[in-house]
């Protein structure tokens, strides 16, 4: 009973949804750029790092896919509604991006992801619920009814997708247009947190005076 409280509690469910669009957003840099094709880094091939990279990046369509399976796993959680499976996807990516940083000895990045690691655990055991039929032995196994995420967190979500992925995209380097197009979505972004913050907070308060 203990969890159900936590998971009905509207704070813990706003650092939910929060740590999911953290955690799906840092998919979105990397996996645009093997899905459109670039390289990921510009590390010498005389280092073992930039070695294997280089030989992902050789690798053709798979370099793309991979790309392509970040940015899913990414977006699934950025909907809020369908965040487990974005979890499941996630993990299983990120589990071979720590264990790759960790065998290949990246300075300092083995500790980011090592922190990404604890974010999608967190977020697993907090849907684990979700997952107790795929392993109970009972014929039945019913789930236990929990707030269903505010259409404010999806519309958002959906609004941070689309930015980032469109930021992924420009070289905001490149030319004046790309800049003002960059501070256009960064305003976007910016926007969209504090409207949906002021719409969600407002709305708590009724419900308590209520």
């Amino acid at each position: 009973m203990k969890f159900d409280n936590l998971r009905n509690n509207r704070t813990n469910l706003w650092i939910i949804v929060h740590l999911r669009y953290l955690v799906g957003l840092a998919f979105f840099p990397s996996g645009m750029t093997k899905l459109i094709g670039h390289r990921f880094t510009q590390i010498s091939t005389d280092s073992p790092i930039g070695y294997f990279f280089e030989a992902l990046y050789q690798s053709g369509f798979y370099w793309n896919f991979l790309g392509f399976a970040q940015l899913v796993a990414g977006i699934l959680l950025m909907t809020q509604r369908f965040a487990l499976l974005g979890t499941l996807a996630f993990l299983a990516i990120l589990t071979n991006v720590w264990l790759i940083t960790i065998s290949l000895s990246f300075k300092g990045t083995w500790i980011i992801t090592s922190l990404m690691m604890i974010a999608v655990l967190i977020l697993l055991i907090w849907d684990y619920k979700k997952l107790l039929p795929l392993v109970s032995s009972k014929k039945i196994q019913t789930i236990a009814s929990f707030p269903e995420s505010n259409k404010i967190w999806i519309i958002s979500g959906i609004i941070y997708s689309f930015s980032f992925i469109i930021l992924s995209l420009i070289n905001p380097f490149q030319d004046g247009t790309s800049k003002i197009l960059v501070w256009i979505l960064v305003a976007i972004i910016l926007l969209t947190f504090v409207l949906s913050n002021y719409i969600y907070f407002k709305n708590r308060k009724l419900m308590v005076k209520s």
